[in-house]
């Protein structure tokens, strides 16, 4: 059963993963939120870069002996496992929680069983409070490398009304509004790496940098990646300094995705144009479209999806919409394949 205060305390843990997104990887951008024996908040902590504490102990650390009798919250089942730091259950034991409320149990075979670990100790251990916010939060695209392995995908696009990416003469920019593009950068921010093809860097030459309003660049910036065999020409903006960029030969997004996979890249978007989407799809690689509609028409143009594999209605990958709000003018879709 959840104490009084235990949810607000998690919706805490949640923001304070939400501000570390895109900065843990591989390891998961965890929130966590001690509760002294009163229920007051004594300790709020998240998940610091690799070879850093996770969030527990940098809650527990704010907290200290205030913590002793007291709850944790945390967005992740604690790790019971050593690896670049000792395991989270340990340090909850030391410090003598008394309780510890998680939202998702860990999928990785190699740190799971903090829950069990905990109760072998005598901490009373609750699960499930906001898992399902949780897990399409800002833990979203790590759950999925830990079950598949694979880095999670956002297929990216901005279209008009009727579907067109660019007009009948090539031109782009801009369709989506301002409002949009500056959620873009954003969500760029937080990413881990951003995916375009040759094509789409030879015929755009687009930076693919997280910038704020005024243009500079973010403190972060992603790893961008060009996917194909074409040579991409030496003043591109791709090859600027501002980020690191990889070219990845070939075309096959499964094995795009699995050397990144090898860097510890977990959070992609991909920003390709019509045909590196289409192979994406087509490979059932894509885990979350996000569309940004603007109210406009075109009548002619390329559509934002090119070949993906689907030949008749009854192919048809069907999504599930989990959100559809306004940014600006346009029309901001998030939805997800639907489960077989």
């Amino acid at each position: 059963m959840v104490a009084r205060g235990e949810e607000q305390a998690m919706r805490a843990a949640v923001a304070a993963s939400e501000q570390v997104r895109g900065t843990t990887s591989p390891n998961p951008p965890v929130g966590c939120v001690i509760l002294g024996t009163g229920g007051e908040v004594v300790g709020v902590g998240s998940t610091r870069p690799p070879g850093g504490p996770h969030a527990e102990v940098v809650a527990l650390r704010a907290a200290g002996e205030r913590a002793r009798g007291g709850t944790a919250v945390v967005t992740l089942e604690p790790c019971s496992h050593t690896g670049r730091t000792p395991p989270c259950t340990d340090a909850l034991i030391a410090a003598g929680v008394a309780r510890v409320v998680h939202a998702a149990s860990d999928p990785n075979p190699l740190a799971s069983g903090g829950a069990e670990r905990l109760r072998a100790a005598g901490v009373e251990v609750v699960s499930g409070l906001l898992a399902d916010e949780v897990a399409a939060g800002p833990l979203r695209a790590w759950l999925h490398f830990a079950r598949t392995g694979r880095p999670h995908v956002t297929w990216k696009y901005a279209a008009t009304l009727d579907g067109r990416s660019a007009a009948a003469d090539g031109t782009s920019k801009w369709i989506s509004s301002a409002e949009s593009r500056a959620d873009v950068h954003r969500i760029r921010a937080r990413v881990d790496a951003i995916i375009a093809g040759t094509g789409t860097v030879r015929a755009d030459d687009p930076h693919l940098t997280a910038r704020a309003a005024d243009g500079t660049l973010l403190e972060r910036q992603p790893l961008r990646v060009v996917i194909g065999d074409s040579e991409i020409p030496a003043t591109a903006k791709v090859l600027d300094d501002a980020a690191e960029t990889v070219q990845l030969p070939g075309g096959d997004p499964r094995a795009a995705l699995a050397a990144l996979a090898e860097r510890g890249i977990v959070d992609v978007l991909l920003e390709g144009g019509p045909r590196l989407a289409g192979a994406f799809v087509q490979a059932r690689c894509v885990d979350r479209v996000l569309a940004y509609v603007a109210p406009a028409l075109l009548g002619a143009g390329p559509a934002a999806l090119g070949e993906a594999g689907v030949g008749s209605i009854s192919q048809a990958w069907r999504l599930q919409i989990e959100e559809t709000t306004m940014s600006g003018p346009d029309v901001r879709i998030s939805a997800v394949p639907q489960e077989s």
